[in-house]
């Protein structure tokens, strides 16, 4: 299996929204932890150390990547 990285949801926007109303009422610390469980929870889903290996480096890269961006707009 490999990273799929492009949308596999028929409404992509139902997906996210659907993370947001989560978060609702919730606050930082608990929209922490929530965000912490979801990620567990979806990572047992896949199943697969590589992908996960995969994604985690993705998401890193964009972390620095967007870090970067913020600094230059300084």
């Amino acid at each position: 299996m490999t990273l799929s990285t492009s949308s596999n949801f028929a409404r992509p926007d139902d997906a996210f929204r659907a993370i947001v109303e989560a978060h609702r009422g919730l606050n930082d610390e608990q929209s922490a932890d929530f965000d912490a469980a979801l990620v567990l929870i979806l990572a047992n889903h896949i199943g697969d150390i590589e992908v996960l290996r995969e994604a985690i480096t993705l998401a890193k890269r964009r972390m620095i990547d967007m870090s970067q961006q913020q600094q230059q707009q300084q």
